[in-house]
């Protein structure tokens, strides 16, 4: 079993519900996925948040083929800044977890695109 003490946050890393609640995750769709040419690790993602499309970029190629994200519902942190990487404007964020060299996108294949996470 790995140590959790870089799990553990000292008091001043501890936010308030208030900045968690301002956090808006939403199931999302992967419509379409590929490389970013001028990237070893940056995939883009066109997904259907429910409501619209959105261009998110993702430092997953590592651990996924864009064919095998097409068609799945991941979990989106929808209202952060964009962000430009390589080029691409990236208008949000999807969740993973890591665990050692083990990383797994968050999929919610059950839930409809638009689903809102609390």
């Amino acid at each position: 079993m790995e140590n959790n003490q870089s799990l553990l946050l000292n008091k001043n890393d501890q936010i308030s519900i208030d900045d968690f609640t301002k956090i808006q995750l939403v199931v999302a769709k992967v419509l379409e996925c590929e490389a970013i040419k001028k990237s070893k690790k940056l995939l883009k993602l066109t997904l259907n948040d429910g409501n619209s499309e959105r261009i998110v970029v993702s430092g997953i190629s590592e651990y996924y083929l864009p064919s095998e994200l097409v068609g799945h519902n991941v979990v989106l942190i929808s209202n952060l800044k964009p962000a430009k990487l390589c080029g691409v404007e990236s208008n949000g964020m999807i969740l993973a977890v890591k665990h050692g060299e083990v990383v797994k996108v968050i999929m919610m294949d059950d839930m409809p695109a638009g689903s809102k996470i609390s």
